[in-house]
């Protein structure tokens, strides 16, 4: 065990020398570890990637798929999601230390070195593949492969960092989660799912940017091209809205491929919900007034989750 030995304090004339004393370094708190880990591979991303899977592979079923399937589906979801949340951590090391609402994340913080972030997010990957491979079918884990690479290499260290539109680019990476758990059950891929890729694709962009607008100035800080970084206030408000618009409707154009009114209905109503609260974001933005960004950035995670709910609910039905 490492000792650490104080310095002895000066004496008085005549006094024999004090005695050092040696106290034990603190072991590493494992759960500490274990917690950096976790963090690492951003648990809330992954928990809103795995909504949209399961009613995906629901309606693909038309109904409830074996729980062998979803249980493997789950796993290697939440494995390729943490993998490529991992990687991104490793990627943006240099800028997350610039930001502040990342600067407390385990690389920047030195709870993880970089070495063992990078082992760990290929290890995740190869694993989630694996299992995808071995288990459902081909298809899927190509998807699964494909995702990692895109979020990580073509998102990460190119769009990213590069243009304004990364995060229109980008959204390719959260939507294939629909892709993946469709084609894990049916081995090829539908209209329906195309449909639901399309929902999370466009959904995308009125989700991320009041985050991006919230956090405008850590991204300028770190030279990172957010659209509410770069261009103007109407610019931002045109692709919400603009966006905001195509995600209602394309949940719509979904309902006529297999889905009944149990889906339609809490659609529409939230939808309408989606849309209110996306024109008032940009009505105070225009106005020069308190925006509160970030109640439009959770009512879309409400919106998207009922949506994905109402799927799986019209599947069982």
């Amino acid at each position: 065990m490492s000792m650490i030995t104080e310095r002895p304090a000066s004496n008085p004339a005549g006094q024999p020398p004090a005695r050092s004393v040696e106290r034990p370094v603190a072991r590493r708190d494992v759960r500490a570890v274990i917690s950096a880990y976790v963090a690492l591979t951003k648990p809330r991303i992954v928990e809103l990637l795995l909504v949209t899977t399961i009613p995906a592979m629901m309606l693909a079923e038309g109904g409830l798929p074996s729980l062998w399937l979803m249980a493997v589906v789950l796993i290697g979801g939440s494995l390729a999601a943490g993998a490529a949340s991992v990687l991104n951590c490793y990627i943006d090391r240099d800028i997350d230390q610039l930001m502040r609402r990342t600067k407390r994340r385990p690389l920047p913080a030195h709870t993880v070195s970089p070495r063992s972030a990078l082992v760990f997010g290929l290890v995740l990957a190869a694993i989630s593949i694996v299992l995808m491979a071995a288990f459902t079918n081909l298809l899927a884990a190509g998807l699964t492969l494909a995702a990692i690479v895109y979020y990580d290499v073509v998102y990460t260290l190119w769009l990213k960092r590069s243009t304004p539109t990364n995060t229109f680019w980008g959204g390719a990476c959260g939507a294939a989660p629909v892709l993946i758990g469709w084609a894990a059950v049916t081995g090829s891929l539908a209209p329906a799912a195309w449909g639901l890729f399309a929902v999370v694709f466009f959904w995308q962009m009125p989700h991320f940017y009041p985050l991006a607008m919230k956090y405008k100035d850590d991204y300028a800080r770190a030279g990172i091209p957010m659209l509410p970084v770069v261009a103007s206030v109407r610019r931002v408000n045109a692709e919400i809205l603009i966006f905001a618009w195509l995600t209602v409707l394309t949940s719509l154009a979904v309902w006529p491929l297999g889905l009944s009114a149990i889906y339609g209905v809490p659609t529409l109503v939230v939808g309408a919900i989606f849309i209110v609260e996306a024109h008032r974001l940009c009505r105070r933005a225009t106005r020069g007034e308190a925006v509160k960004p970030m109640r439009l950035f959770h009512w879309s995670t409400t919106y998207l989750t009922i949506v994905f709910v109402a799927v799986a609910l019209d599947a069982l039905i």
